[in-house]
């Protein structure tokens, strides 16, 4: 009887979110500033009487074949990784999963690659996780995302992501004093808008247009910088300039592509900024799911209260990426 189960945080990213992308980082390297946070998605990987595939997620499948899996990622990562079947994969995630902006995709699949492994009796450290993450859904999936989120999800912490043109990722986590960091969380506000949305159309549109006009190139290279300067002023322990680079990237970023925004999300954030946040943004790729918010703390009864209608979220920052919390 063989039973894992793995553990992965999910993200929540500062600055330079879409440089990460191959198309842009290739030719102009990317950066982005984010860290784990501790809500998570467990992955449950149980031996299975017979030879089928047994998996439930949102939906229940049931197969005799590899071949024959609907979910994409479990059916790529299980063909990377050679395992035939005579298993059962269950999925929970601590919050809504699906549009959130948190990652949620790729924190499933490092959860995935690392419970297999532990699985099949092998150890893969949080630089393997991340490549390989990529690798199942880049490639073999071909989907239209970047790179931070599974590089976030496998090493956990508050770091700095470089996306250098020879393909390479180099993870330096933010050197600060503890005092800052403990600031830094007191001071964000996670509110859920209760919108969902498939990120993929808007991946797709932004990536055409950055790749095809220079323009949203040189506001992405400005985004890059961004998250240097954010480098380090945390480094030189100095957060008084924290939500005025959010807010900076989160204008940029609005205009790369139509539809990031909305309506209803310049209406949240205008009042929040009017209760007295310094900056802010739509985390992931925008038109829904969480906007994250910093302020002073003696503002955040005020921006409560002008946000009334949304879910005022409890987040914490992770320090350890994805991990097997049971091995039997």
């Amino acid at each position: 009887m063989v039973m894992v189960i793995s553990r992965t945080p999910l993200r929540m990213s500062f600055v330079g979110g879409g440089s990460d992308f191959p198309a842009f980082y290739l030719n102009h390297g990317g950066a982005v500033v984010s860290t784990a946070i501790a809500k998570y998605v467990y992955v449950t990987i149980n031996r299975k009487f017979d030879d089928g595939v047994r998996i439930a997620y949102s939906q229940n499948e049931e197969v005799t074949s590899v071949t024959d899996i609907k979910h994409p990622i479990v059916k790529a990562t299980m063909e990377m990784m050679n395992i035939s079947g005579g298993v059962e994969i269950t999925t929970i995630a601590d919050i809504p999963s699906q549009g959130s902006g948190l990652g949620s995709s790729s924190t499933f699949t490092v959860g995935l690659i690392n419970a297999l492994s532990a699985y099949d009796g092998n150890y893969v450290s949080a630089e393997q996780l991340g490549a390989l993450s990529c690798h199942v859904e880049i490639e073999r999936c071909g989907e239209l995302i970047g790179k931070q989120d599974q590089y976030a999800a496998a090493f956990g912490g508050f770091n700095f992501f470089e996306f250098r043109p020879d393909d390479t990722v180099v993870v330096s986590p933010i050197v600060c004093k503890p005092s800052t960091m403990q600031e830094i969380r007191k001071n964000i506000l996670v509110f859920y808008t209760g919108i969902t949305r498939s990120a993929s159309p808007l991946l797709r549109r932004q990536c055409e247009e950055v790749t095809s006009t220079k323009s949203k190139q040189q506001v992405l290279i400005r985004m890059v910088s961004l998250a240097y300067d954010l480098r380090n002023e945390l480094n030189n322990n100095n957060i008084d300039s924290f939500g005025d680079i959010l807010h900076e990237n989160w204008q940029l970023k609005k205009s790369l592509t139509h539809g990031i925004s909305t309506s209803e999300i310049d209406e949240w954030y205008g009042r929040a900024r009017r209760a007295g946040a310094a900056g802010g943004k739509v985390l992931g790729a925008g038109a829904g799911g969480f906007l994250m918010f910093y302020a002073p703390q003696e503002r955040h009864r005020n921006i409560i209260q002008a946000l009334g209608e949304l879910r005022l979220i409890d987040i914490d920052f992770d320090p350890l990426g994805s991990r097997i919390i049971f091995y039997h």
